[in-house]
């Protein structure tokens, strides 16, 4: 699944080579080929998408279910033999381009933390619903499209319409949810309801992709639907702020629960250089291990603490029995309570989590200095 994220921009780069690096001609008839690559490659992130995100991922899940959609549309209408057929591959397109803005902004609202009424997704929902049985009336009714008529260009079927007194409505619509999302990320930043500088940079640039690219889109003439390329960039920016997102929460998490326990800065400051040395690798220790090591440390008795703290100090097990003044056979005990309770097997694997936890805080620390939170 990593080879396949790594290998996107490699096959986004190919498709909009089709799509502008061709005569005139050859780029028409290549069109049905760029829209169904375009579409396997949204199914293949939106599989992605649900086996990489765990948690809160409703909303990602449909705004990668929405861009799927929108090229399946744009796949068939270029496929299409009759009106018909065009027709409802149009409307299959607008069913995702009328999600897709709504699912980017429920993104962006919980990725920033802004509250917002309980009432605000039925009533974007229901406006999503209208803008879209407006859009699909072509053909039926002369609301959206007055006149609207099918034909094949260099291969390629397209339909060829007269905007009708609506038609303005999903251009209001877009920059509406535009207008909304800038907002939203402004807000957060000035409210510090966002982490770091960096992901409101991030979700900015998911939202201006799309408003350059349907700009460029309204001022030439271009054959190629430029959108369904501008929606996957926008989906890989989302889910990459997801995942970072989700990680700097983990991370603060864990500090929080450091800093918690009674104790810790006075073992920190105890503990020698050699404490410093290269930390384990992030996945070789499991969020799960950690928070039984932190929630076992809350529950230690009195004397555990003490061999604990100096388990932590390095200091050897002869000197913790002459300095408590215990027996092998109870240090034993003692260390069969103490393991039990930190969900650990050795001395050795204490440390080791140890030494991940206090990694995390120093990256968690520098992070917040480097941003200046």
């Amino acid at each position: 699944m990593k080879k396949l994220f790594a290998s996107t921009p490699i096959l986004l780069f190919l498709i909009l080579c089709l799509s502008g690096c061709n005569a005139v001609g050859a780029k028409s008839a290549s069109l049905t080929i760029i829209y169904g690559a375009a579409a396997m490659l949204s199914l293949l992130l939106l599989i992605g998408c649900c086996r990489l995100v765990r948690k809160n991922k409703a909303w990602l899940v449909m705004l990668f279910s929405s861009v799927l959609v929108v090229n399946i549309g744009y796949t068939f209408l270029a496929l299409s033999t009759s009106l018909t057929m065009a027709l409802w591959a149009n409307r299959v397109a607008y069913l995702g381009s009328v999600f897709l803005p709504f699912a980017m902004l429920m993104i962006i609202l919980n990725v920033t933390g802004t509250k917002h009424p309980k009432w605000l997704r039925g009533a974007l929902g229901t406006l999503s619903i209208v803008v879209f049985l407006v859009a699909a009336s072509s053909g039926v009714l002369p609301i959206y499209y007055k006149e609207v008529s099918f034909a094949v260009v260099n291969g390629v079927s397209t339909l060829i319409k007269v905007y009708g007194p609506l038609h303005p409505l999903y251009l209001v619509y877009l920059l509406g949810y535009f207008a909304a999302m800038v907002t939203v990320i402004i807000r957060a930043q000035i409210k510090k309801t966002i982490d770091t500088t960096a992901h409101a940079v991030i979700l900015a640039i998911a939202v201006f992709v799309n408003i350059g690219v349907w700009f460029i889109e309204q001022m030439t003439s271009i054959e190629f639907e430029m959108l369904s390329i501008s929606y996957i960039i926008s989906e890989l920016f989302l889910l990459g702020i997801h995942l970072v997102m989700n990680e700097y929460q983990r991370m603060k998490k864990i500090v929080r629960q450091v800093e918690s326990v009674r104790g810790y800065s006075e073992a920190e400051t105890s503990t020698p250089d050699v404490m410093l040395e290269r930390p384990v690798e992030s996945d070789a220790i499991a969020p799960e291990r950690i928070e039984v090591f932190m929630m076992g440390l809350k529950t230690l008795t009195p004397t555990e603490r003490d061999i604990y703290d100096a388990y932590i100090a390095r200091v050897t097990t002869k000197e913790i029995m002459a300095n408590m003044n215990i027996k092998e056979s109870t240090l034993k005990y003692h260390n069969r309570n103490l393991y039990g309770k930190l969900g650990v097997s050795s001395r050795k694997e204490l440390l080791e989590i140890h030494k991940h936890i206090k990694s995390v805080k120093a990256t968690f620390e520098e992070v917040n200095n480097v941003t200046g939170k």
